[in-house]
């Protein structure tokens, strides 16, 4: 992850100061990419702690096709619908945007139901009634060497209705005549302290369980940075980690599947990092 610290140094010293959505403000630098070797260990940060099971949760809710953060909930907690009434105990990383950009939209949401429109994981299932992740699936397994295994989340007609429109805007995916298969994901707009770090770790399951799926082994993770920023009220924390010393990466474990379908029966203690060693971890506000 040296790489993404080198990144994080870079924005830090070169990045221009921008106003932004959220009013907050960031250093800001445009056109950047990292690239993992996933062979050479999980690429889950380590100069700080990362949110596991909010990875793991997070990307089974997008594949699941949701677009209720309430479920994300259930996923992340293992909790029934009515045990999340305590909104405080049981939020997300997505109920912010619920409670503010989703009302902002109409849609009518409550403690046991908060709807954030078509965001990723309607846009990867039910693209106008297409699935794209069963088409990429049989499109990696029937035609490996083809260059159309395209996942994308920017609808341009629905982006109004969306509580936040895609930050991670579309992957590719590459099998190669040895059996591995890479992702390559361009993100429009990267918060590199809190997101950042959440987004490698995500793309690199997703890839990892693409390829189980598709009987391949995981191969890289190239990552490609539009607006690459650090809000203003995280450059603190970000030079703090950035005197910290990485560690070795941990291994990914998770059971053997063939299908969506056997995806669908794991829960999130069913995905684990052996041997991840990290730093404490580092507090931010998420700017919303």
């Amino acid at each position: 992850m040296k790489a993404y610290l080198d990144l994080l140094a870079h924005i830090l010293e070169h990045g221009e100061e921008r106003e932004d959505r959220t009013n907050t403000g960031t250093l800001s630098s445009f056109g950047h990419q990292l690239k993992f070797d996933l062979n050479d260990g999980f690429p889950a940060v380590t100069t700080k702690s990362l949110a596991w099971k909010g990875v793991v949760s997070e990307l089974l809710w997008f594949l699941e096709g949701s677009d209720d953060e309430r479920r994300l909930a259930e996923i992340r907690f293992g909790k029934n619908r009515e045990d999340l009434k305590d909104l405080e105990k049981f939020s997300t990383i997505w109920t912010d945007n619920a409670d503010n950009q989703g009302k902002d939209l109409g849609y009518q949401n409550n403690a046991v139901k908060k709807i954030l429109g078509p965001v990723y994981g309607v846009q990867w299932r039910n693209w106008g009634d297409i699935d794209q992740i069963k088409i990429l699936i049989t499109g990696i397994k029937s035609n490996p060497f083809g260059r159309r295994h395209i996942l994308s989340a920017w609808n341009v007609a629905e982006l109004d209705k969306m509580a936040l429109p895609p930050c991670h805007v579309m992957s590719q995916y590459y099998v190669t005549k040895n059996g591995s298969l890479s992702c390559h994901m361009y993100q429009r707009s990267a918060d590199m302290f809190l997101g950042v770090p959440f987004n490698i770790a995500s793309y690199a399951l997703l890839v990892s369980i693409l390829a189980k799926i598709c009987g391949l082994r995981p191969g890289t993770f190239t990552h490609s940075f539009g607006d690459a920023h650090i809000y203003k009220n995280s450059i603190a924390q970000v030079k703090e980690q950035l005197t910290r010393k990485p560690m070795k990466l941990p291994n990914l474990k998770f059971p053997d599947i063939s299908s969506l379908e056997e995806l669908n029966s794991l829960s999130v203690d069913d995905f684990l990092l052996e041997n991840y060693e990290h730093h404490p971890a580092i507090k931010a506000k998420m700017a919303i």
